[in-house]
């Protein structure tokens, strides 16, 4: 190539020996700007001076900062334009001088602008709804054409009127969403070159906090060291700082307040009254704030703040108590005096005080608001005491006492009249009620007692009563006597007499009611009773003909049925009563005839039971009519409920009193029946049922007791003490009724006949053991030997149910039979008890 131009510049100077030729190399020139470039001057021929000038037409120096020439050799000269801008853009000349020969050559330097973002931030970020300008700023020459991409697919702003390609090449989302959140790509291109390039940007959408109370209202109580908590849910992108602010004023974690991690809740400590209002949840991101309002209502337990004591006097017109209480809500305020209660009903506004009156227009109770007065009019003695102020709303109560004090003259109490009689001291009791208390004196036609000529009155006091004890010595003594009660508020007087006693008049005899041996007087009491009370009664009775038996009994409040005994039976009798006071006896009451049953069977027994712990029961029976003939002995039996089957009879003595089951089956329904008899048969029988306690789920240690003793040891203790308790009633069994072991031994070997030998039936309740065959508990029978009433010619005993039999002397008449005592395996807890018959008497008897 350089031949080749070497070759062409020599025939040029061949042909044109003389001429200057100026090229320049390269002939056009395109610079992008910012970029350096240089152009070649080469000049042929003799040249002199070489000389680059710029668009201007100003000579371009060597060694500019931004254009500048240089020279090769003598016939070239390099222009240089570093870093092109447009103001660079031009014609350049460069001209070659030899004297006044001169050659030129000019070059067009163009400069374009490569594709550019001058301004395409990432990330760009916008508030949901707004209009989203999202920037992408291009330079280039010429301006190059803009597409946007979002996705991958090229934006049609055609199709969607939410996007436009604003005329700068920014692209503008109208109401931009959450879903137009992600990466664009903004792509520019120049077709004249074939030029592209392409920016992505991330663009995020901020979503406006949204803010929710947990709950609007949030109730607490003051004063009672309790926290409240309010609470608020916020949402939003990016999240949402929560804070809360009460009276503009931020809260934050301390003593009194304390946040959860998120802000999300707030927790009050301590609630007072003062911390009522509203709370504000504020929640704010980048897209702005939003604030919820939450009220913390604070109630307040009633508190009395006002109560005092008063004082007033009888008579005076009125006394108001006053009550003032505090609370939220606004307390109900009620007054009470002992059992009675004055309240004003619904709670009082402010413009309706509430009145209640009472309907002896005596108790006024006014409301006003948190005051209630309670007015007393026309004061009575009787108001002094405590009354209780009550003050309720729906968060508590609260109550306090006062004492209201009145102030009043003495009031004498009590009867006016006194019985006695001579040589018998009587006391007069003078009960004075006053405040303050009153001083007493005892007055007699005039005169102060005691004095020197009554010896026989003494005066003893109490603080509320005055005794005047007089020992009447004759008939002077009786008559009237005065009190009289002195204090600051006044003074009384009360006359008592002192009345001569008599003795009571006589009692009404209403029915007899005979049994065999028995019979049951029904009376009325006397009309008078002398004025003292009856402290006896005298019953006697005879056989027609013979002389009157007789007893005295105690009276007894209410007393109006006795019963008498030892009777003969089918015998016919007179009876006849008199009273007895402190006076004396009065007179006897007409005498009433009745005559005994015959001798007949017994009645049934009244039976009762009692729970002896765990699985046992003792059932006990009262005996009632004999019949005329003396017990035998008494049959037991009894049975489960639920079977049909009885246990075998068991067969007691006549003075046994009760038996004992035990070892019953647990949680079982029992019944028992005790029958009577004597030699004219069996009576009916007395019934019992009753149910076993439930079976203990736990046994007591028996090591928690510390005593240490083994299983092996107490049984051999209980086998001791048991061997011992045999021997016993061995030994007793052969002193008294000669049976036992040792008489066996004695008779068999020894061939006496023991002391004190009777020949009584084991059937009668004399043997010492006896045990059924049939495998059946055995049953232990205890008994001493007594003469009973119905034997060898002795009246028959008939107690009824209820009636004591008592000696002629009045003294309660105790059954010294033989007592039972039976121990029977299987027994109870819960018992209910069948009601007997009444005696009844049977017309077949025959006669003792």
């Amino acid at each position: 190539m350089l031949q080749i131009r070497d070759l062409i510049w020599g025939l040029l100077f061949i042909g044109c020996a003389a001429a200057i030729q100026v090229q320049i190399t390269p002939t056009q020139g395109e610079i992008s700007v910012g970029e350096s470039k240089f152009f070649l001057c080469e000049v042929v021929g003799d040249v002199k001076d070489i000389d680059w000038y710029d668009p201007r037409g100003e000579k371009i120096l060597p060694n500019s900062p931004d254009i500048s020439v240089s020279r090769s050799d003598e016939a070239t000269l390099t222009l240089t334009i570093y870093h092109a801008d447009v103001d660079s853009a031009g014609i350049y000349k460069c001209v070659a001088k030899n004297g006044d020969k001169e050659a030129q050559a000019t070059v067009q330097v163009k400069i374009f602008q490569k594709i550019t973002f001058r301004n395409a931030p990432t990330p760009q970020e916008f508030n949901e709804g707004d209009d989203a300008d999202i920037v992408c700023d291009v330079v280039s020459s010429p301006p190059a054409a803009i597409i946007w991409k979002y996705k991958g697919a090229t934006i049609q702003v055609s199709k969607d009127v939410r996007f436009k390609i604003l005329s700068n090449g920014h692209l503008l989302i109208r109401g931009i969403k959450k879903t137009d959140e992600g990466m664009y790509n903004c792509e520019a291109r120049v077709t004249a070159r074939g030029e592209i390039d392409f920016r992505m940007m991330k663009v995020i959408v901020n979503v406006l906090p949204t803010i929710r109370a947990r709950q609007s209202e949030v109730n607490a109580t003051a004063d009672v060291g309790s926290s409240a908590l309010l609470a608020c849910d916020a949402d939003g992108f990016p999240e949402p700082t929560v804070t809360w602010a009460h009276n503009n004023v931020v809260l934050e974690t301390g003593d009194k307040y304390s946040l959860n991690g998120d802000g999300s809740e707030l927790e009050i400590r301590d609630v007072k009254k003062v911390d009522e209002g509203d709370y504000t949840c504020i929640a704010k991101n980048k897209a702005g704030e939003k604030s919820e309002e939450v009220s913390l209502n604070v109630f307040v337990q009633p508190k009395i703040t006002f109560l005092i004591n008063q004082t007033a006097s009888e008579f005076e017109e009125q006394v108001t108590l006053t009550c003032e209480a505090s609370g939220d809500p606004t307390p109900a305020i009620s007054w009470s005096f002992g059992q009675r209660v004055f309240t004003e009903g619904e709670q009082a506004s402010w413009t309706q005080p509430h009145k209640y009156e009472s309907l002896d227009k005596n108790v006024v109770v006014r409301s006003h608001a948190r005051v209630s007065s309670l007015t007393l009019k026309n004061v009575q003695f009787t108001y002094a005491g405590q009354y209780l102020c009550t003050a309720s709303n729906s968060i508590g109560q609260d109550n306090r006492h006062m004492y209201l004090e009145v102030r009043y003259a003495p009031k004498i109490l009590g009867s006016v009249t006194v019985y006695t009689w001579e040589g018998n001291p009587a006391n007069i009791s003078c009960e004075v009620d006053a405040h303050p208390g009153a001083e007493v004196v005892w007055f007699r036609d005039g005169l102060q007692l005691p004095n020197a000529n009554t010896t026989n009155m003494k005066v003893y006091n109490t603080p509320t009563i005055s005794y005047l004890e007089i020992t009447p010595d004759s008939q002077n003594d009786f008559g009237s006597y005065n009190c009289t009660a002195t204090n600051v508020m006044g003074a009384e007087s009360k006359e008592f007499i002192l009345i001569q006693a008599e003795v009571p008049s006589s009692p009404e005899i209403q029915q007899v009611e005979p049994f065999s041996s028995t019979a049951v007087v029904e009376f009325e009491e006397p009309v008078s009773m002398g004025g003292v009370p009856i402290i006896k009664y005298r019953v006697e009775w005879r056989s027609l003909g013979q002389e009157w038996s007789g007893r005295e009994y105690d009276a007894e409040d209410d007393m109006t049925r006795i019963t008498i005994v030892d009777l003969k039976p089918e015998t016919t009798y007179e009876v006849k009563m008199s009273a007895i006071n402190g006076k004396g006896e009065g007179e006897s009451s007409t005498a009433s005839t009745f005559k005994t049953q015959p001798v007949r069977e017994p009645s049934a027994p009244k039976l009762e039971a009692k729970a002896q712990g765990g699985n046992s029961l003792k059932v006990t029976w009262i005996k009632q009519d004999d019949g005329g003939s003396p017990i035998k002995h008494y049959l037991v039996r009894y049975k489960a409920t639920h079977v049909s089957d009885w246990k075998p009879e068991i067969r007691l003595p006549h003075g046994s009193e009760y038996v004992l089951l035990s070892s019953l089956d647990w949680n079982t329904e029992y019944e028992v029946r005790v029958v009577a008899e004597n030699q004219q048969g069996k009576s009916k029988p007395g019934t019992l049922s009753f149910r076993t306690a439930v079976e203990p789920t736990t046994i007591p240690d028996a090591v928690d007791g510390g005593s240490g003793l083994g299983t092996g040891a107490i049984v051999g203790i209980l086998i001791v003490v048991f061997f011992l308790l045999l021997v016993g009633v061995d030994v007793t069994c052969y002193f008294l009724n000669k049976c036992g072991l040792l008489m066996c031994i004695a008779v068999n070997f020894c061939g006496k006949a023991g002391p004190g030998a009777k020949s009584k039936d084991i059937e009668e309740g004399k043997a010492a053991f006896t045990k059924d065959e049939s495998k059946e508990p055995i049953v232990e029978v205890r008994t001493e030997e007594e003469n009973t009433p119905n034997q060898e010619g002795g009246g028959p005993t008939e107690p009824n149910e209820t009636t004591p039999l008592t000696e002629p002397d009045g003294k309660t008449v105790k059954d010294d039979n033989t007592k039972g005592e039976t121990e029977v395996k299987n027994a109870t807890a819960e018992v209910k008890t069948v009601p007997n018959e009444a005696p009844q008497t049977n017309g077949n008897e025959s006669k003792a």
